[in-house]
């Protein structure tokens, strides 16, 4: 077995800076679509009796989703593109944008697929998922004939 050590500096060099800025697409540096273009981070909750996923999509509207569930997988997804049209005197400029995102969840055994709901408030996409009720099995003497 060979050992490798890694250097972590904690002030990052002019390199690192370097990259950073030439690997961010040139239209972000100078808009806000820098936030809509990352995949939302999620927050996967269990309750007593709910299966809870929760996106921070600040930024969207409801209309702008898109959930469906097919057998045990739920999928997320959005599509969003803007047009930004200006005229004045002797010009014009017109921006486009695009964005999207598509996450997927494979659903526990537990899940009832009957019963899911969601909310989007507050750029807060929660998605419910009631859990099935468990037949408790109980034990069992068998006599021997």
């Amino acid at each position: 077995m060979t050992l490798v050590r890694f250097k972590r500096d904690l002030m990052p060099t002019f390199d690192s800076l370097f990259d950073n800025f030439f690997d961010t697409p040139v239209s972000d540096l100078f808009s806000d679509s820098l936030n809509i273009r990352q995949i939302p981070a999620v927050n996967i909750k269990e309750t007593e009796t709910d299966f809870i996923v929760e996106l921070a999509a600040p930024g969207l509207k409801k209309d702008d989703f898109k959930i469906s569930l097919d057998k045990d997988v739920l999928t997320v997804s959005s599509e969003k593109e803007a047009e930004n049209k200006e005229e004045k005197e002797g010009y014009m400029r017109r921006e486009f944008s695009y964005s999207s995102f598509k996450r997927s969840f494979t659903l526990p055994e537990k899940a009832n697929r009957e019963s899911v709901r969601a909310n989007y408030e507050h750029g807060v996409l929660s998605i419910v998922i009631a859990k099935t009720e468990q037949k408790v099995e109980t034990a069992k003497l068998i006599e021997i004939e």
